[in-house]
């Protein structure tokens, strides 16, 4: 697989999340039984399984942390929210503070993407307002940041 299909296959991995995230806030079922009906019902096609599995269940299992890293940068309550929202921002949140390998530009522009697929008509904007605030604040990504700064 080449280095675009693996961005590709990756960014796919990210639509399912997304999708698997909203699910899990508004039926409140086992992530783990998300997993599998994702896993086994959607079309896949030739999307990062492992990358799905790992961000989905790590999201779901540090939501509240996740909550607590963008709750200062709300302009409102994060329990009022848009589900899409709150799923990205704690994507975009997640990826910021657990995936190094993935630029900091990266993280950001992929949940802005998925904003503009499912959010609100200006939910993109709020989206790339808080998570680069997040970013800034990730202390690994600090470094990556001062270098483009150069």
């Amino acid at each position: 697989m080449t280095g675009r299909e693996a961005n590709r296959a990756r960014s796919r991995a990210r639509r399912r999340v997304l999708q698997a995230l909203y699910q899990w806030q508004l039926t409140g079922q086992d992530p783990a039984a998300i997993e599998r009906q994702f896993l086994g019902e959607h079309r896949l096609g030739r999307m990062d399984l492992e990358y799905f599995s790992e961000v989905f269940l790590g999201v779901t299992r540090q939501s509240e942390a996740l909550d607590a890293a963008f709750d200062g940068y709300l302009d409102r309550p994060a329990r009022t929210l848009d589900p899409v929202e709150l799923s990205l921002l704690r994507l975009g949140t997640y990826e910021l503070q657990q995936r190094f390998e993935v630029p900091y530009r990266v993280c950001i522009n992929e949940a802005v993407e998925l904003a503009k697929g499912f959010g609100a008509e200006q939910s993109h904007r709020y989206i790339n307002g808080v998570l680069d605030r997040v970013g800034r604040d990730v202390a690994l990504r600090r470094s990556e940041l001062a270098g483009r700064r150069r």
